[in-house]
């Protein structure tokens, strides 16, 4: 065999290695489940079009051809709403005014600021899962949350921003952190399951915010359960004039998420943590405490879910009202086992989870679809997620060396 026939095989081989490697991967598991989602969800679309069925009463491939028309038609909708127009960012480009310029680029920062909430609860759920604990509470969480980060900016004042923003985050921390202690301390002292506990928790916060919005949190001036505003010093910098809403609070979340991969495998306390929910049982003969850990993680993963709460309350609303939350801690639960718990997943699956919920609307405008269609996406992607097999075995890739893909919650079964 020629040199040049040696080094061709190889490149093969080579290349052939790396394609088992790439097939191995979790992420090309991840990014397949998000195609397939999207695919099945242009399928539904197609088959609950009424255009579609009448088309195909003509001809099989009228048939196709509005089908196909109804999908792409849906998905440009949603990526006009939750990017921009294509056309109109070029144009506003070519012009230079600034508004011009801004107005284009708005729906592109209106899902960065969907995708903040997102990231902090995502961070929530998946640092619990990290312990082996389920953290359903997030949503009641980000409630109370926002209710003491509400009380910190209204209540407070004579600070300048500098001093009043960070004291109103705290507040919304310590107030996630206090509800979720409850549940962790109940878990770690009398072995109450978490998740029975957590769901009952988020019942009493959402009660508990309805009574404090009725009574001592109300506006005295108004007669709708909200707050009053609060103080411009509390308010999250914007970067930009009115409609355009987009604050610091994303990069405040980006920043949260760098200090929680530090803490997870960069600290003593989150290896402690991590060992925890890998196997309870050895770190226990290990000499770890248990129950200190399970409360500190519960503690935390309460906290970040507060932090979602108070940036919807000091970067959004700038008030508090009624039901402000739609479903951000439910979410969460999807969005940490879509980012395999690590914390750049959990970004990235968080900003997936902002266009699209961003994009919905004008989805739902222009194109006729209903907003529904977004959640069934996401139950798609979920569903793929949550069970790989089916992902390697439509896509023919090869098994992992070992369960990569495998999340421990022990508060599902024993201690």
């Amino acid at each position: 065999m020629s040199e040049k026939e040696k080094n061709q095989e190889s490149k093969k081989d080579a290349g052939k290695i790396f394609l088992e490697e790439v097939s191995k991967s979790p992420l090309t598991v991840t990014i397949l489940a998000i195609v397939t989602g999207l695919l099945l969800g242009g399928l539904l679309v197609a088959g609950t079009t009424e255009e579609v069925y009448q088309a195909f009463n003509i001809s099989f491939w009228a048939g196709i051809k509005t089908a196909a028309g109804a999908a792409w038609s849906t998905y440009r909708a949603l990526f006009i709403g939750s990017v921009g127009n294509p056309g109109k960012i070029i144009d506003a480009i070519k012009g230079g005014e600034a508004a011009g310029i801004r107005r284009a680029f708005n729906p592109f920062f209106d899902s960065l600021v969907a995708s903040t909430p997102y990231i902090f609860a995502g961070l929530a759920v998946a640092l619990g899962f990290r312990v082996g604990l389920f953290n359903i509470g997030a949503e009641g969480q980000i409630f109370i949350g926002a209710a003491t980060t509400v009380t910190a900016a209204i209540f407070i004042k004579g600070l300048p921003a500098i001093i009043h923003v960070p004291i109103c985050l705290l507040a919304g921390f310590a107030g996630g952190g206090l509800w979720g202690f409850i549940p962790g301390w109940l878990k770690a002292k009398t072995g109450g399951h978490e998740v029975i506990n957590t769901i009952m928790m988020n019942y009493i916060a959402f009660r508990l915010s309805e009574f404090l919005l009725r009574g001592p949190l109300k506006n005295p001036e108004g007669f709708t359960p909200v707050s009053a505003e609060i103080q411009d010093s509390a308010k999250l910098f914007r970067f930009f004039d009115s409609p355009i809403r987009f604050h610091i609070g994303f990069f405040i979340a980006l920043f949260v998420a760098y200090l929680v991969y530090l803490f997870l495998f960069k600290t003593t306390w989150g290896y402690t943590l991590r060992t925890v929910g890998a196997n309870p049982r050895a770190a226990k003969y290990a000499g770890m405490n248990i129950t200190r850990s399970t409360v500190l993680a519960m503690v935390i993963s309460g906290g970040l879910a507060g932090l979602a709460g108070a940036n919807e309350v000091l970067g959004v609303n700038h008030n508090l009202a009624v039901a402000f939350s739609s479903g951000y801690g439910f979410d969460a639960i999807a969005l940490a086992l879509l980012g395999k718990n690590q914390p750049l997943g959990v970004v990235l699956s968080a900003i997936l989870f902002g266009f699209l919920r961003n994009g919905a609307i004008q989805m739902q405008i222009s194109a006729g679809i209903p907003i529904d269609i977004i959640s069934v996406l996401q139950a798609f992607i979920l569903a793929f997620i949550a069970a790989p097999a089916i992902i390697r075995t439509i896509y023919r890739l090869r098994e992992p060396d070992h369960d990569i893909d495998a999340v421990t919650l022990h508060g599902w079964g024993g201690n």
